[in-house]
């Protein structure tokens, strides 16, 4: 089975436990499609002394991974990338998806050039891009912010018209109860005028009727 990792490659793990960890590739198992990465998939074993020379105890070291579950970094624009096929000088050769430079360390030189030149027009494109998204966003939030002013200056003056509406009714109210109390008093102070009257013309006959 043909592999497109080899040994040297510096790698990035993309699953499994040791998710995220880089390391350079110290062997290669093409029959099982397998990968042994420095510092990664650790693990303990008992190990017994063959020999009088030989030390036992517990040892700590890499296991192999599935080929799968790593990315080649590459060398000229450092991303983790699949692999493709190219040619240079007639030869066929590794190549970076991203950027297009060779992965293999002897034909990294011939094409680093054209590969820095990819690279700086996918970052120009990738600037452009984020600008374009940002302006919109950037104009949308004062509108937001305005409707949601909107919203508030209605509700508040809401309970303001309400409030003037109380207070004017309670004016008219207590307007109408002074008045009544008024006319009220009037109408008291005419009886009392009348009873008045009525009672000097009574001790006016009655003065009139001794004189008599």
């Amino acid at each position: 089975m043909k592999m497109t990792i080899k040994t040297g490659d510096n790698v990035v793990v993309i699953a499994g436990k040791d998710k995220g960890k880089s390391g350079k590739v110290s062997k290669v198992y093409a029959e099982q499609n397998r990968v042994l990465v420095e510092n990664v998939n650790v693990v303990t074993k008992h190990q017994k002394p063959r020999s009088q020379q030989d030390k036992g105890g517990i040892i700590k070291k890499s296991a192999p991974i599935d080929a799968s579950n790593v990315l080649v970094v590459c060398p000229v624009c450092k991303k983790a990338t699949r692999v493709a096929h190219g040619e240079v000088d007639g030869k066929k050769v590794r190549v970076c998806k991203k950027c297009g430079a060779s992965l293999d360390k002897d034909f990294v030189k011939q094409t680093k050039k054209e590969a820095k030149k990819n690279v700086k027009a996918q970052d120009l494109k990738g600037a452009k891009l984020k600008a374009v998204k940002e302006e919109p966003k950037a104009e949308e939030k004062p509108a937001k912010k305005t409707t949601a002013k909107t919203t508030t200056t209605k509700t508040a003056t809401k309970p303001a018209a309400e409030k003037t509406t109380k207070t004017t009714k309670t004016a008219t109210e207590k307007a109408t109860k002074t008045t009544k109390t008024t006319t009220k008093v009037a109408e008291e102070k005419k009886e009392t005028a009348k009873t008045a009257t009525k009672t000097t013309a009574k001790k006016s006959t009655t003065a009139k009727k001794e004189t008599k």
